[in-house]
Order: structure tokens, then C-alpha cells, then sequence
């Protein structure tokens, strides 16, 4: 960076630190919600590990609607398995499939979490640099004022 406008060099240095920040936010947004589908697939297992055949649940209809219905078979569970397919399961598999997903999730949230620590160390670095050259700029001017200082003292002189 060395040359150029100091000042346009701060201006650039800016817009990468805001270009960092709204990837930092953007990739926490995404670790919020991963956690909430960990939180989700918990109570899911914890619901398949006490419900038995003939138990009564509610059944969310959506819009805040649900309706009471009683499970004939505990051992049927139709789990996800992504993009947009599904499967019937027994109640061990499909705790197994969720708790698979969970295992997925957790390593998801890890390498995002490198990710934001990478972001953070870059940002440090761009700080410094901001840093050194505002402090290059104020050498500058302090040597400036120097300069006119001699001028107008050795204009006096004559």
C-alpha cells in the first residue's frame, strides 16, 4: 500500500472491515439457526425416546393450529433425509438418523466458527494497517507544520 492517497487507502481499508463485518454477521445468522435445528432435533429424539403406541400428542397444523391425535404405531417414524426425500423408520433408526444430523450439524457449526476466527484475524490485521497509516499521515503533517514553521521563522529573520 505503499503511494497513493493515505486517505483513500483508510476509505478502502473501511470498506473491506464493513465487507467482513456483514459476512461475520451473515455466517452468525447461520450458526443461530443450525442451533435452533439442534435444539429442535433434541426435543424430537427426547419426544421418540417417551412416546409409546396409543400415547396422545399434538400435531402442529401451522398458524398456531394444533390438533390431538394418538400415535398407533410408535415404530413407524418417517424421518428426512434431505432434498426433500424421506423414509419410514423404526424408533432406534430414526433416533440414530437424528442424531446423525445433529453429528452434521455440530461439525457444520465448527468450521464456521474457524471461518468467523479467520474473518476476526483478518480484520485485525486491516485495523493495523489503518493504524500505521494514520500514523504515517500525522508524521506527515507534523513534518508540514515543521516545515512552514522554519519558513515563517526564517522569514522573520530578515
Amino acid at each position: 500500500m505503499k503511494g497513493g492517497n493515505g486517505g483513500q487507502q483508510l476509505q478502502e481499508l473501511q470498506k473491506q472491515l464493513e465487507a467482513i463485518d456483514a459476512e461475520v454477521e451473515k455466517i452468525e445468522e447461520e450458526i443461530d439457526n443450525l442451533e435452533t435445528e439442534h435444539d429442535e432435533i433434541d426435543e424430537a429424539i427426547e419426544a421418540l425416546d417417551t412416546l409409546e403406541s396409543g400415547s396422545t400428542v399434538q400435531v402442529p397444523l401451522g398458524g398456531d393450529a394444533y390438533l390431538r391425535a394418538e400415535i398407533q404405531d410408535a415404530d413407524e417414524v418417517i424421518v428426512s433425509l434431505g432434498g426433500g426425500y424421506a423414509a419410514e423408520q423404526d424408533q432406534e433408526s430414526a433416533v440414530d438418523s437424528l442424531e446423525h444430523k445433529q453429528d452434521s450439524i455440530e461439525d457444520t457449526i465448527e468450521e464456521l466458527e474457524v471461518e468467523i476466527e479467520e474473518l476476526e484475524d483478518e480484520t485485525e490485521d486491516l485495523e493495523k494497517q489503518a493504524q500505521a497509516i494514520q500514523q504515517r499521515m500525522q508524521q506527515q503533517q507534523q513534518q508540514q507544520m515543521s516545515k512552514m514553521q522554519q519558513m515563517q521563522d526564517g522569514d522573520g529573520d530578515e
